[in-house]
């Protein structure tokens, strides 16, 4: 099966940035000029699905904050859902915005420059999936699975890169919440290794 099918016209990629009101970086562009995932998402015209995936990070995360993972970098923990979804929302209308491009894959809309880090994301588990885009769908499309050096995003790359912080807020809050609950009692961690 070809994972490939033809690319998109300038005129197309421009009406998808306007409409999305996103800014593809340079190497989007020319990859999308030439060829497209055959399963990927339409840029061509309104698509649901592009919708949803610029929610994404959003929804993703906050089913993480409500589920105890906090980003130290975020301040206090307010106690109110409502508090905490607005205190996600002001940090990631800070970090870079994530481009849907296969998937729960993303490249971030800045720096606007080629060679952006693609990120595999579902809420605090989000890692590199290629250090760009061609070494991204090498490992996507081709199975190899080396990642060479990495280009710093702000947020998602200390995301990546010290998850160890968010994971670390949720194991304090799941042995607080069960010390309340009984003394004694040992949580496991929930989180990656």
């Amino acid at each position: 099966m070809d994972e490939w099918t033809t690319g998109y016209t300038r005129m197309e990629l421009e009406g998808a940035q306007e409409r999305y009101g996103v800014r593809f970086p340079p190497d989007l562009i020319a990859l999308l000029l030439v060829r497209q995932p055959a399963n990927g998402y339409n840029w061509a015209a309104e698509d649901p699905r592009i919708r949803t995936m610029l929610d994404w990070p959003f929804d993703m995360l906050r089913f993480g904050v409500e589920d105890g993972f906090w980003w130290p970098g975020w301040g206090d923990r307010p106690t109110a859902p409502d508090e905490r979804a607005a205190v996600l929302r002001s940090a990631l209308a800070a970090a870079p915005r994530l481009i849907p491009i296969y998937s729960h894959r993303f490249l971030p809309e800045t720096p606007n420059e080629a060679g952006n880090p693609v990120f595999s994301m579902h809420g605090f588990d989000t890692i590199y999936y290629g250090a760009n885009l061609d070494e991204y769908f090498a490992r996507e499309f081709g199975g190899r699975g080396v990642i060479g050096p990495v280009r710093h995003i702000p947020f998602w790359s200390d995301l990546v890169e010290r998850f160890d912080l968010a994971y670390a807020f949720y194991d304090a809050a799941k042995r607080q919440a069960h010390q309340g609950a009984g003394a004694g009692v040992r949580v496991a961690r929930d989180g990656p290794s």
